[in-house]
């Protein structure tokens, strides 16, 4: 099982999140490209880091959203968004190579990931950006959603993932933010939903329905109260259960 986090989502001196500390834990990182968070020497500094960790570097591409941290829906034409998030991958993967790195997968982020579940045209643009760039490239996304049918027409390949700090509906799909008991930020808990996913494949919903969940990765959010604690508790049960914790891009 692959444990990704988001990382590099300061900007100039305002920091969010514990980078450094997160690449001790994390096998793959999502990197803020720009758009929502990160800028040119936070993206440098975080994919140099991760090179020297051993820890795969993901293009973590979102909406034009600085002021809204990428999570406010923004409908955007698809060929603009296609164009935008071809513009985020190659920004960051010029910031990865002077360090010995590259591009190895990408994710959206925040409400273009959420949008990208379930519109096609989004999701399609998405997948346009990244075949146009290398389409040997996987993108991150939810199971059974629009994003992983844009990835199979366009021939890229596809990595499934669930999420251990986030409440599920019974649909598969996430709780949103501005909802109850959304986000999670109790340790043990965390970890046992990870847990639950790699060895049983599912999750339990808000509602105390068992969902089918299969995932190649699990997420912990770099800006989830106590994110570094959550990734450790993760790795650790996952660990403990007798799973092996690498990452997914080679």
């Amino acid at each position: 099982m692959d444990l990704n986090a988001d990382l590099g989502e300061g900007f100039g001196t305002w920091r969010l999140g514990d980078d450094e500390a997160l690449l001790e834990v994390v096998t793959s990182a999502n990197v803020a490209c720009g758009f929502h968070a990160g800028d040119p020497v936070t993206m440098r500094r975080v994919c140099a880091g991760a090179v020297e960790r051993g820890v795969a570097i993901g293009a973590q591409v979102g909406y034009r959203d600085l002021a809204g941290f990428g999570r406010r829906r923004i409908d955007v034409a698809p060929d603009e968004l296609a164009a935008d998030v071809l513009y985020q991958i190659g920004a960051l993967d010029a910031c990865a190579r002077p360090g010995g790195g590259r591009v190895q997968y990408v994710k959206p982020h925040g409400a273009l990931y959420n949008t990208a579940a379930d519109d096609p045209g989004q999701a399609g643009a998405v997948a346009d950006a990244v075949a146009a760039f290398d389409r040997s490239l996987p993108l991150l996304g939810l199971p059974d959603s629009a994003l992983a049918d844009a990835a199979a027409e366009r021939g890229l390949p596809f990595v499934a993932e669930a999420f251990a700090d986030r409440a599920y509906l019974p649909t598969g799909r996430l709780v949103p933010r501005d909802q109850p008991g959304a986000v999670l930020t109790e340790p043990a808990a965390v970890s046992a939903r990870a847990v639950a996913f790699a060895v049983d494949g599912l999750v339990i919903a808000v509602e105390g329905s068992r969902v089918a969940i299969t995932a190649a990765s699990v997420c912990v959010h770099g800006d989830t109260p106590g994110a570094v604690a959550l990734a450790r508790a993760v790795r650790d049960g996952l660990v403990a259960a007798g799973i092996t914790v690498e990452p997914f891009a080679p």
